[in-house]
C-alpha cells in the first residue's frame, strides 16, 4: 500500500491545481468584463488656481480659482470649458502642464510679456505650472491649453 498513498496525493494535488486554475481563469474573465474605475476617480477634484499678469488687457488679467469634480467653488470665468478641456487632456493621457522640452527648436516669435502661473492638484499629480509667450513653443503651449488661460493675442 506505501505506493498508492503517493499517486494518490499527486491525484489529488493534480485536481487542486487545475480546480484552481479554472477558479483564477474565471476570475480573470469576470475582472475584464467589469473593468475597475480609473485611478482619478479615487483622487480628489481637480483644484487649480490661474494667475495672469502681463498682458495690458484688464479683462484678462487676475488670478481665478478653477474646481472641476462635483465640488463647486471656482471663480474661473470659462470654468465648465476650461474643465472640459482638462478632462479631454486625461483622456488621451496628456500632460498640459509639461514644459518645452529645452532641445525643442522654437520659433522667434515674440507674442507678449504676459505670463501664468497654474498651482494646485491636476489628475492627484501636484502642478507648478509657468507659462509664457515668449516664443512659437510657448505660445503654443499657451494656446493649447485656452480657455484654462485667457485668449491672448497681439
Amino acid at each position: 500500500m506505501p505506493l498508492r498513498r503517493p499517486v494518490l496525493a499527486t491525484a489529488l494535488v493534480t485536481s487542486l491545481v487545475t480546480a484552481v486554475t479554472a477558479v483564477a481563469a474565471g476570475l480573470a474573465g469576470a475582472a475584464a468584463a467589469v473593468p475597475l474605475p480609473p485611478l482619478p476617480l479615487l483622487s480628489p477634484p481637480d483644484s487649480l488656481t490661474v494667475a495672469v499678469s502681463g498682458s495690458g488687457n484688464p479683462a484678462a488679467e487676475g488670478s481665478w480659482k478653477l474646481t472641476c469634480g462635483d465640488r463647486a467653488g471656482s471663480d474661473h470665468p470659462a470654468a465648465e470649458r476650461a474643465c472640459e478641456l482638462l478632462e479631454g487632456f486625461a483622456r488621451a493621457g496628456e500632460n498640459p502642464f509639461a514644459p518645452v522640452p529645452a532641445d525643442r527648436m522654437c520659433a522667434q516669435v515674440y507674442g507678449g510679456p504676459v505670463t501664468a502661473q497654474v498651482t494646485g492638484t491636476w489628475q492627484g499629480r501636484r502642478i507648478d505650472a509657468r507659462f509664457s509667450r515668449a516664443n512659437g513653443c510657448e505660445i503654443d503651449r499657451w494656446e493649447n491649453v485656452e480657455p484654462l488661460l485667457p485668449s491672448i493675442r497681439g
